[in-house]
């Protein structure tokens, strides 16, 4: 690697001066003044020797609740992890691997990303996949601006997908001056009639969730072809666990397939770090962002491995680029290519069976109680929207036995069941709330 030589403060103040400003904090003018450190601002306690710092991570560690049982979702999700997905890629030489350009130093790591890619596009339906971004919401963002062309500027997303998604591609937008327009829900889906009003010769894309937000299942064929009739490209975002048991991004119309592959293998881990998934046609595969690994022959006719369509953002045509991403989330991308590895085509198909029966289980008990009803109607995978009077009260109650409830959203709760909650942890919660419920 070249050594990093900073520059003058001399070279500092010409190279601000060249972009029109006058200080580093001219920069940040977007950032609230309060949100800025000042001097002093920052109150460092002494250092500590190894043994005190472990002591220290222990006692806060203690403090971490864990919930036998998990009801909650809303984008991440609590799945069953066979043993064998985390043992490999805590191996020390996938672990501690750098950034693989050296292809010959790299075929170990090159390997398992084209594996991974070749995972997406089974999933997936699509020709081509990326060595993945940093999370499911950089990953709708990144394909809603490889959409846009000089005419087309406009990305319309719907409004049941995840609010964080929905945040990230707005922040994106601003970022470019292009507009992100929301579309109107109608009933916990998309509502198609204020989509068909939406859209115009200047919309480069539309976005929706697969499920979405609220669990339910939308109408996607039909708004791809709304979408395709106006000259706009679909960006389907999907939950990979889903996949297993419905149609695939690209059957579905879809032009880009996205996704957070969280639900693949990577625990829940207090957020993070999570892995992006994208994927696309053979037509839009130039404008993929971040790296693409490609198989070819060595120099014996071996099979060998490469980073492909090199000539990209982060090395010579970066004046024509649609995105600055250089991560490659290498380790995550292990991890749920080994989980997919794990499961299989079956395993994964019976985890989203199991998700998908348990979530309506435990809608049917929830329903029988007084005053808990569906928000939605509608067909759902493994989240749904009841009413729940006491609502405070009752999550408390499930929090105290050891269960996280659903989360509080705007009309009532959004439950989740995944393939790990057993009948008996679902009858004892909804008892729980039952107790509440008539006390």
């Amino acid at each position: 690697m070249a050594g990093f030589i900073p520059s003058t403060r001399e070279e500092q103040l010409e190279m601000l001066k060249a972009i029109g400003l006058t200080s580093f904090l001219d920069l940040y003018k977007d950032v609230p003044a309060d949100m800025i450190l000042k001097d002093g601002d920052l109150n460092l306690p002494s250092g500590m020797s190894e043994m005190e710092v472990s002591a220290l991570m222990s006692r806060i560690a203690a403090k971490n609740k864990v919930y036998a049982t998990c009801l909650r979702g809303a984008g991440a999700y609590d799945h069953y992890i066979p043993s064998i997905v985390k043992y490999i890629p805590a191996k020390e030489e996938f672990l501690t691997a750098y950034t693989p350009y050296q292809a010959e130093m790299s075929q170990g790591i090159l390997q398992s990303i084209f594996e991974y890619q070749t995972d997406v596009c089974n999933l997936t339906g699509m020709d081509v996949s990326n060595a993945s971004v940093y999370d499911g919401a950089t990953a709708a963002a990144e394909a809603a601006a490889m959409c846009r062309d000089r005419n087309r500027r406009v990305t319309l997303v719907s409004a049941c997908a995840h609010p964080d998604t929905i945040n990230t591609i707005r922040t994106y937008s601003y970022g470019t001056n292009d507009e992100m327009i929301v579309i109107p829900e109608k009933d916990g889906k998309t509502d198609l009639e204020a989509l068909k009003a939406l859209l115009n010769a200047s919309v480069a894309s539309v976005y929706v969730q697969q499920p979405n937000f609220n669990g339910l299942f939308e109408d996607a064929e039909a708004i791809a072809a709304l979408t395709h009739d106006a000259g706009a490209l679909f960006i389907l975002g999907v939950n990979p666990i889903a996949l297993g048991i419905m149609k695939t991004p690209r059957d579905m119309g879809a032009d880009i397939a996205v996704g957070e592959a969280q639900p693949l293998g990577m625990p829940l881990s207090y957020g993070g770090p999570y892995l992006g998934f994208m994927a696309t046609t053979a037509k839009h595969m130039r404008k993929l962002p971040g790296r693409i690994v490609g198989q070819t022959e060595d120099a014996n006719g071996e099979r060998a491995f490469v980073l492909s369509l090199q000539a990209r953002e982060q090395h010579i045509r970066r004046e024509k680029a649609s995105s600055n991403i250089c991560s490659n989330q290498a380790l995550c991308a292990l991890t749920a290519g080994l989980y997919l590895s794990a499961m299989g085509p079956e395993g994964l198909k019976k985890a989203a069976t199991q998700s998908m029966s348990k979530a309506h289980y435990l809608a049917k008990k929830l329903c029988e109680l007084p005053g808990v009803e569906m928000v939605y109607p509608g067909e759902y995978f493994h989240e749904f929207v009841t009413t729940l009077p006491k609502q405070d009260e009752a999550l408390l109650a499930l929090e105290k036995a050891g269960i996280l409830g659903g989360l509080p959203v705007e009309g009532g709760v959004l439950w989740c069941a995944t393939e790990k909650v057993s009948r008996d942890a679902l009858d004892k919660a909804v008892q729980i709330v039952k107790e509440v419920l008539i006390s």
